[in-house]
């Protein structure tokens, strides 16, 4: 059995090297199809973290009358938190958000004049609101329109980001219906080279192949060594997608982290870069394995 095996592999390899140029342009075919299915992975995951990163800042900002009494704001503040859509209530009174304001702005002197000629405090106490979902801020801005609570509401005001995380969704949406295609695409065009590669190497072999038949070489000693070849095209495209896109992710993780201070692209691209090449490993080697099986049936029938 393993002197079989090695033989197999051996001839496999041989096969491989005898139609040089057919399999180098198999496998960058091959390349092409997983470099998209990584940047398809890749780019899932900066839309997750772009999408929590802004998730994160939008909020239901609801300010109050200066008249309104302070036990009134309390009280709605105790009824959000039982709300089943609401994550995080924030109470920020008018002292502290005067506080806020000066701690913001301490560096313009105008704004300090200012203040300091009006005299009261112009601010008004709020509390900030986060959902549990970005969907349900709806639900939570349909409960703040209540009549009983205008005499103490003066305004309500999504976040501002909302707007930008409905578009962003949508983007990497589009990304990811257009990437997968182009992936589908690409590897029908990776299989029927692979295919086409295993049918001349069966054609230019059928007499050898013929001979084998004739002194009693069983069907899987023929028809390995094929099986084989198209798992070096799986195994070669793999391993060369993952050394191509290692630098490229270098050199584009600085740029995107200014632009996505929370997502460390290198970092997790190597932190993750087994799992990464085994989802290539398995891509490249079923791609590669199926073509090879469908030639084998379709064509070795000696």
């Amino acid at each position: 059995m393993a002197t079989t095996l090695y033989r197999i592999i051996k001839y496999g390899f041989q096969s491989f090297w005898r139609n040089g140029w057919l399999s180098v342009a198999t496998i960058v075919i091959m390349v092409l199809a997983l470099l998209v299915l990584e940047g398809l992975i890749v780019f899932g995951v900066l839309a997750r973290t772009a999408i929590v990163t802004l998730e994160d800042k939008i909020d239901i900002s609801v300010y109050f009358k200066s008249t309104a009494p302070e036990d009134d704001i309390l009280k709605l503040e105790q009824a959000l938190e039982s709300l089943a859509e609401v994550k995080k209530v924030e109470y920020i009174s008018r002292d502290k958000a005067l506080t806020i304001f000066k701690q913001k702005h301490e560096s313009d002197l105008t704004i300090s004049k200012a203040l300091g000629e009006l005299g009261d405090n112009p601010l008004l106490a709020s509390l900030n609101v986060k959902a549990k979902n970005p969907e349900e801020y709806s639900v939570i801005a349909s409960y703040l329109e209540n009549e009983g609570l205008a005499n103490i509401i003066e305004k309500v005001t999504y976040g501002q980001n909302k707007l930008a995380i409905d578009r962003l969704v949508k983007i990497a949406d589009t990304f990811e219906t257009v990437g997968l295609s182009l992936t589908v695409v690409l590897a029908i065009v990776a299989a029927l080279i692979t295919f086409n590669t295993i049918r001349l190497a069966i054609y230019s072999n059928r007499e050898e192949i013929g001979i084998m038949r004739l002194v009693g070489a069983s069907n899987v000693f023929i028809n390995g060594p094929y099986i084989v070849v198209g798992i070096i095209y799986g195994l070669a495209g793999a391993f060369a997608s993952l050394i191509i896109a290692a630098p490229v992710i270098a050199l584009a993780s600085p740029y995107i982290q200014v632009f996505i201070p929370e997502m460390n692209l290198q970092g997790y691209f190597y932190s993750h870069i087994i799992g990464i090449l085994g989802y290539q490993l398995l891509f490249g080697i079923f791609l590669g394995v199926v073509s090879s099986s469908i030639a084998i049936r379709r064509y070795l029938k000696i």
